[in-house]
This record gives structure tokens, sequence and C-alpha cells, in this order.
């Protein structure tokens, strides 16, 4: 076989994957290449209805495709479940419709969902969207690298596919680059595979071994940094310096009843505000010692940053930092968060 149509590493890494989210797994390049092997899998022109505040990798590359005119996209806060169906409506009602081909997927569109988003942490009722985008034809797929498989299975709520950046908590060690979407579809799987071999977004055996390494130790790092960040969530709201904090485990996230529901645990990303907007944002994270400046996350170590410093994301709050929280230990995080901030 040519080894671009698969190797034993990959399969290895992909029936694992598989089988914590409950479907079939292919691996890729990165995030961001399986992400775009989906979107290439519509009809043109396609039609998306995406999280206002997703990854920006997914919305500059729609943002991208959108101007070739091979798609059309809206945004929606998606934590608004009525909005959110509303829109898909008035994409699939949209004059013009594709005729798909077998295999397509989103024939009459895609409902992309983040759950918690990124970076702002809201929280999309998966179950409910799900439904209501396939009675109206819609296929939906869920990027549920915050999460991971251990928290939540969108496959179980209704999704068509899922996927992750492999880069962030499955390998865990901010050392390789992968990413991998899975499907308990046959024909979207048989799509995905054609996808990347003729478009060569093929991960290397070392970086899938990698992450294959990672996903032994995945509920061990899980748990300690979903327990740093939950006291530190509640640490960081009592702070004088701290104007908010989003964390779908605290009682006021507006998200947090639905998250009970919806997940086994809150996960390990935190957003908070400082007053004083992008320069005392910037300065915070500056003053930070233990916690790195870095703008990838779900590795063991703790990474910081203001969100807002890069492209497409001018339209966070100014003041918004982004903290993945590590697996050190939380009363030394404290001592470094609250040194920054005050």
């Amino acid at each position: 076989m040519y080894g671009r149509d698969g190797n034993p590493t990959w399969t290895a890494l992909e029936e694992a994957v598989g089988g914590l989210e409950g479907g079939m797994a292919l691996s890729f390049s990165s995030g961001l290449a399986a992400i775009a092997a989906v979107l290439e899998c519509l009809p043109v022109p396609g039609r998306v209805v995406v999280a206002s505040d997703a990854y920006s990798g997914t919305r500059r590359y729609l943002a991208d495709v959108a101007a070739r005119g091979r798609l059309r996209y809206r945004t929606v806060d998606i934590a608004n479940t009525g909005a959110t169906l509303e829109a898909c409506a008035q994409v699939v009602d949209t004059p013009g419709r594709p005729s798909g081909a077998p295999g397509d997927l989103g024939s009459s569109g895609i409902l992309w969902l983040e759950s918690p988003t990124n970076p702002l942490l809201a929280i999309a009722d998966l179950e409910s969207l799900a439904a209501g985008a396939h009675l109206l034809g819609m296929d939906v797929v869920v990027d549920n690298t915050f999460a991971t498989p251990l928290l939540q299975r969108p496959l179980d709520l209704g999704a068509d596919a899922v996927v992750h950046s492999a880069t962030k908590w499955l390998a865990g060690h901010s050392d390789v680059v992968l990413g991998v979407a899975v499907t308990r579809r046959e024909d979207v799987h048989a799509a995905l595979s054609t996808r990347r071999s003729l478009h060569g977004g093929i991960p290397g055996p070392w970086e899938a071994w990698l992450v294959l390494r990672g996903i032994r130790t995945l509920d061990v790092r899980l748990q300690r940094s979903q327990s740093n960040a939950a006291e530190l969530s509640t640490r960081l709201r009592g702070h004088p310096q701290v104007t908010a904090v989003r964390y779908p485990g605290l009682p006021d996230h507006p998200g947090h009843d639905l998250a009970t529901r919806q997940m086994a645990g809150f996960g390990a990303m935190i957003a908070f505000e400082v007053p004083g907007g992008a320069d005392a944002a910037e300065a915070v994270v500056a003053r930070c010692r233990l916690a790195t400046a870095g703008t990838s996350l779900g590795g063991v170590e703790t990474l910081v940053e203001r969100r807002g410093r890069w492209a497409g994301e001018e339209g966070l709050p100014a003041g918004l930092i982004r903290l993945s929280v590590g697996i050190e230990d939380v009363d030394d995080l404290w001592d470094d968060l609250e040194a920054a901030l005050s």
C-alpha cells in the first residue's frame, strides 16, 4: 500500500481515538487539516453556520473559501439554541442549493459547533441543536478539542462527525502537531479518507505515536488540570483585579447547568478579564513566571495569553486572558497569577 493511504501506527492511534469517541477515526497532519477535510466534503456552494467565537483557524478557513465562492457561512451565538436553529433554517432556505454527491457531508449545510467554545467558553446544547439541525437536513460537526472524549462524546448526542486538534489534550506534551476526525457514518469516513489521501494532509508515523503515547496519560493529566482549573477559577473570581471569570464549573456561568448535564467534567480552560484593557492584560501575561506565555493549550504546563492579540480575534473583550491550566501545584500557580495581577 502507498504510504499516503495508511500505516500501522496511524491505525493504532485511530483505533484508540475511535474507541474513546465511539466511532471510526482518521488522523491528519494537524487539527486544521482535519477541519479542512471535513469542510471539503461540502458540495459547492456549501452552507455553514458556525459559532461566532469558534477557533480562529476554522473561521479564517471559512472566510478564505467563502471569498472564492465555494461556500456561504454565517456566525451565531451557539449558546442561544433558538437563534442558532433560526440561522440554520435561513441558510437552508438560501436560493441556489447545491446538489450533493455520494459521500458529501452537509448537502443542505453543516452546523459547526464547539462546546465549550474557544476562547469564551460558551456551552452549546449539542443534543437539541443536533436534533434541530437534522430536521432541517443539515449535518452537525463538533470540535471536541476542549472537552476531550473523556468529558463529552458528541456522537452520542447526535453529531455526524467530531474533530480534534490532537496537538492539545490528546497528545498533552506540547511536542506534536496532529489532528483527528471521527464519525460513525461509513460514507463520511470514506469521503474523509479520500480527502486525506488526495490532499496530502497526512501525519507522520512518529507524530501519531507521540499522540498515542499521550493518550495513555490523558485521564490522569485531565483530572489534575481540571481540579486545578476549578480551584483557580474560584480564586480568580474573588480577586479585586479580575472583573469577570468564564469557567463552566462556576455556578454563575450561563451554561453551568447545561454543562453539568452534558459533560462528565468542566475541563481545564479558563478565560478571565482584567480592567485596563489590552495593555493591562499584556502586562499580566508578561509578569507570569510559572505560567508560560503561549498560544497553544492542553499541555502539562500552564499557558497564558491575551487571545485578542491575534488577527481575527479583535471582537473579544480587550482585557480577556485565556488560561490553559496544567498539572503544576495549584498553590504555586495561584501565587504566580496573584503576583502578576497585583
